[in-house]
């Protein structure tokens, strides 16, 4: 297992940006570059999504509901994983949680929590 801080979340009006990030502090920078990482959400009351996939390999991937609003990027010096969110809606209030290794095995960060208000 690997530990994830996140950082970053908070309430911020429709329309505005957020920056999340995770770091991964006690990662060689050698293998934080070939893991895939991958921010999900679980807004309340449903089950938890795919946000934003950065393969270590291939094309990074976005959700539907996010593609041209959310950027996902990395920083293998810093370790640290990013995720860059813009014209912010009402359905992107959620639990944010970075993730690495995959959904059924991988880690996780501890969540931070986005609300979008109107």
């Amino acid at each position: 297992q690997v530990r994830l801080v996140e950082s970053g979340g908070g309430v911020v009006q429709a329309g505005g940006s957020l920056a999340l990030s995770c770091a991964a502090p006690r990662l060689i920078t050698s293998t934080f570059w070939g893991l895939d990482w991958a921010w999900y959400r679980q807004p309340p009351g449903k089950q938890r999504e795919l946000v934003a996939l950065f393969p270590s390999t291939g094309d990074i991937k976005y959700a539907d509901s996010v593609k041209g609003r959310f950027t996902i990027s990395r920083d293998s010096s810093k370790k640290k994983v990013y995720l860059q969110m813009s014209s912010l809606k009402l359905e992107d209030t959620a639990v944010y949680y970075c993730n690495t290794g995959g959904e059924e095995s991988g880690s996780w960060g501890q969540g931070t929590q986005v609300t979008v208000s109107s």
